[in-house]
């Protein structure tokens, strides 16, 4: 059995006990008086139980004092993990990616914005996620102590995305994991407005430079010569009403162009249900067909679920597909507007398929692949006389783009082409007939 280790307070009262002992065999031995033994006695008690007293309040002062130690220790711990928390949720809530690494670029922590973007997974490598070269050796240099990189890097995909990707060196103490981060900055906005101011310099001046010669040069001619010769000047007034109105379509053209462009990296993530757009694009251009001797017929199959996209951007992307149709195909003729379920490799998930059919005269295979640049024509004679300003297509190919969709043109030589985009579905229920977005 274990024994119990004894209490101050037990040691103390057979020592008090002993030492009385000695002032009470003095005085009955005669040796003092019963006075000199009193005062002996209550000396000897006083020397013998002062130090004990003293040692036991040490003893609790101590004890009092490691208990109020902890107590801030606990405190201090608590606060470190509140603020360890409240910083991994700014991280996580931070919307440009960063990736932290140890010593032997393993990937120690990545945020929210890492793991969609890069799909990093923390435990695995940095060269699982990036095989950039240039960001391997600006980490390499970062945990050899060297200073901070810059470095440009680009994410290939339907539409590249820019960012700037700073290695940082981090020195935090040697107990923790974390050696270097890398920090991507989006900036695909910034360089494709850059991108997109230079274009539109480019452009205006090539195809703004022609009308406004015209132009200046019939105002001259009906300043001159012109001047009493109505016939001419009704002539010429119609030649620049047309020309300021090719003018005007331009300018809207590059404007819409433009502002596609600067957020085409950003995709859409409505739900646009296709009946109502669809129905509102073939009526919006049924005069335009009726005038040219051609009918418009829309074939919808039942049950169609809705599309991930920008309501007003797909709008346009119908408008201009049905309009080159009707200009390029037969008079009288037919314009086909289908819209069906597809299964697209380069999507993932269930897709829709929405095609433009005409019966105009075909357009030759070398051509076809050069469709989509702005400002590309194949008759630029023909398509002026028609109104176009050869962005049309530039336009259905930047939006398709950034709702992260397909667009295929099939086309044969005497029998017509077929314009057919392709959008992802929406994770949603078939939406009713009539329904808008």
């Amino acid at each position: 059995m274990k024994s119990e280790r004894p209490t101050p307070r037990a040691v103390s009262l057979p020592v008090a006990a002993a030492a009385l002992a000695l002032p009470a065999v003095l005085w009955h031995g005669g040796a003092t008086t019963g006075a000199a033994a009193a005062i002996m006695a209550v000396a000897i008690v006083a020397l013998v139980l002062a130090p004990r007293r003293a040692l036991a309040d040490a003893a609790v002062r101590r004890a009092m004092g490691i208990a109020q130690a902890e107590r801030q220790a606990a405190a201090r711990i608590r606060a470190a993990e509140d603020e360890t928390r409240a910083a991994a949720v700014v991280l996580e809530a931070l919307p440009d990616a960063i990736v932290e690494l140890d010593a032997e670029r393993r990937i120690v922590r990545a945020n929210r914005a890492a793991r969609e973007l890069l799909g990093a997974v923390p435990g695995t490598t940095l060269l699982s996620a990036i095989r950039d070269p240039d960001i391997l050796a600006g980490v390499d240099d970062a945990l050899a102590g060297r200073d901070t990189v810059n470095v440009p890097f680009v994410l290939p995909g339907p539409v590249e995305r820019h960012f700037d990707a700073i290695v940082l060196r981090l020195d935090i103490g040697a107990g923790l994991r974390s050696r270097a981060a890398v920090l991507f900055r989006d900036v695909t906005a910034l360089r494709r407005a850059d991108r997109v101011r230079a274009d539109f310099v480019a452009n205006v001046s090539h195809e703004l430079r022609t009308p406004l010669t015209a132009v200046a040069g019939f105002v001259e001619t009906l300043l001159g010569p012109a001047r009493d010769d109505e016939p001419a000047r009704l002539r010429f007034l119609a030649i620049m009403d047309a020309e300021a109105k090719r003018m005007t379509r331009l300018v809207a053209d590059l404007l819409s162009l433009s502002r596609i462009e600067a957020t085409e990296h950003t995709a859409p993530t409505d739900a646009v249900a296709l009946e109502p757009l669809i129905g509102r694009a073939a009526d919006s251009l049924g005069a335009a067909a009726k005038a040219k001797g051609s009918k418009v017929t829309v074939t919808l199959e039942p049950g169609l679920p809705p599309v991930v996209g920008d309501a007003d951007q797909l709008q346009q992307v119908l408008q201009n597909l049905v309009d080159n149709a009707i200009k390029y195909g037969r008079s009288p003729g037919e314009v086909r507007i289908q819209a069906r379920r597809a299964d697209r490799p380069g999507l993932p998930g269930p897709a829709i398929d929405i095609a433009v059919a005409d019966d105009g005269e075909g357009i030759a295979r070398p051509h076809l692949v050069r469709l989509t640049e702005r400002f590309y024509r194949i008759d630029a004679g023909r398509s002026r006389r028609l109104g176009g300003t050869g962005l049309g297509l530039a336009i259905v190919k930047h939006i398709v783009k950034r709702h992260r969709g397909q667009l295929t043109i099939e086309s044969e030589q005497g029998k017509g082409s077929v314009f057919t985009v392709t959008l992802p579905a929406a994770a949603a229920a078939p939406v009713p007939p009539g329904a808008s977005q």
